[in-house]
């Protein structure tokens, strides 16, 4: 009888130890996906846009034989695996606040039909929860986790698959894909590839030097990738050698896994914040003008062109270079004194790669109240930045076209040209200078609140 491989954030046929473990049985597998209505209904357009499109990869991959069935996981996993006959559901564990929820009430109904739910391997190279202190306890710094996440060290990708695929059900086809008003990059665990080899090939070695600028492409596009799983950060690993590139980039492979195993230790930080004076005590804006200033926000409208392009570039492309995200962070919350929650969900209503550990403890890193908090008084000062990553402005001229007449880095200080506002660029909405005292002044007030 076949086994149900049932995929999650792992939508790819190559090092999938899951898919592999169901093969294992007799060679024949039902590979499975359900659209989920509790995952599907609360997406933005861009990811489920660009969730069509893998399905429709690895469904290609498959030969046409990938099993969609739409609803509650808890009644289409069992119907799927009775129907096969299947004695076991192999799945890749997944640790995020729904997904471990999830699995329990699928686990718990397949066990009433005497069917096994098998969790082999993860989205991650070491699995959230298996690095930990000498005492057990989790890392809440990152630079030890990395240190302690290197000596742990990780499995080689798995080998390749060989599985006849079988279908027991009727298909119910594709969720309907949105129509974005941009292009996204193609799909699935074949583009994944070859966007990895062209990162190798051509940027990998100088991404140490090339990352913080964003009008280079000196990064590596794979988030979105990584986010569903096309790739598994194993692979990548596999790949990495010790030049000063390479290892730059291996820790950010490390800060995804940092974060995500602070979110399984700590689920309620996906929305809240580590340091609940953020919550509870902090004196955060509200109200009408809050609300205006947090649209001219996400519209691009600041008045300040580093800030601006970075947020026109998520609503052109659903995407924003990193360190832009850090500095767009640091001026919703230091210099519009608004919560990061706000920015974390528009955040993740627009990024293709949008991944909730990633995307909370970023934005909480940036405001002072994670895990490596950076101190809240380390402000990023928007036209410092944008000076010093974006030195000829070729960034902000390429999102914000009322400063294409400004020649090098006067894109960055309209207000000091003569003429500089003359294709209708708005008039910076804030002094950073006052508000950045202001949100000194702020947390000085909430710093005598008790910290847990």
């Amino acid at each position: 009888m076949p086994a149900v491989a049932w995929f999650r954030r792992d939508l790819r046929l190559g090092d999938n130890p899951a898919l592999s473990a169901a093969a294992a049985l007799d060679g024949q597998v039902v590979p499975l996906f359900v659209v989920d209505p509790a995952v599907w209904d609360p997406a933005s357009d861009v990811r489920r846009a660009y969730l069509v499109d893998s399905l429709r990869a690895l469904d290609a991959d498959l030969d046409g034989q990938l099993l969609l069935q739409h609803g509650d996981p808890v009644e289409h996993v069992v119907a799927v695996a009775r129907a096969a006959g299947a004695s076991e559901v192999h799945v890749a564990a997944d640790y995020g606040p729904y997904g471990v929820q999830r699995d329990e009430r699928v686990r718990a109904a397949l066990a009433k039909q005497g069917i096994e739910l098998v969790e082999t391997g993860s989205p991650y190279a070491v699995a959230p929860g298996r690095v930990t202190k000498d005492d057990g306890t989790a890392y809440r710094v990152y630079t030890p986790f990395y240190r302690a996440w290197m000596r742990h060290g990780w499995r080689a990708p798995a080998a390749d698959v060989e599985a006849e695929y079988v279908m027991p059900l009727e298909c119910h086809g594709y969720p309907e894909r949105p129509d974005l008003p941009f292009a996204l990059p193609a799909a699935g665990e074949a583009a994944a590839l070859e966007r990895w080899a062209a990162f190798r090939a051509a940027g990998l070695t100088a991404y140490d030097d090339t990352r913080n600028f964003p009008a280079l492409d000196g990064t590596s596009s794979m988030g979105h990738h990584l986010k569903w799983g096309e790739i598994h950060p194993r692979t990548i690993l596999a790949d990495l050698g010790d030049s000063a590139g390479e290892e730059t980039f291996r820790k950010e492979i490390a800060w995804r896994e940092f974060y995500a195993d602070v979110m399984h230790q700590r689920p309620e930080s996906a929305r809240a914040s580590m340091d609940v004076r953020f919550d509870d005590d902090f004196a955060w804006d509200s109200g009408e003008r809050a609300d205006a200033l947090f649209e001219a926000w996400a519209a691009g409208r600041t008045g300040y062109p580093f800030v601006d392009a970075g947020m026109r570039q998520l609503l052109a492309e659903g995407w924003m270079h990193n360190r832009v995200r850090m500095v767009v962070a640091s001026f919703l919350v230091k210099d519009l004194h608004l919560p990061w929650q706000r920015g974390a969900a528009h955040f993740m209503r627009w990024l293709r790669d949008g991944d909730l550990a990633s995307n909370s403890h970023g934005w909480q890193w940036t405001a002072g109240c994670g895990t490596d908090a950076s101190p809240y008084h380390r402000v990023f000062n928007p036209v410092g930045q944008g000076e010093r990553f974006d030195p000829n402005g070729d960034y902000v001229r390429r999102y914000v076209p009322e400063l294409a007449h400004l020649p090098g880095k006067t894109a960055h200080t309209p207000w000091d040209t003569l003429g500089g506002y003359d294709h209708g660029y708005p008039e910076r909405i804030v002094d950073h200078a006052a508000e950045r005292l202001e949100a000194l002044d702020r947390f000085a007030q909430m710093k005598g609140s008790p910290k847990t």
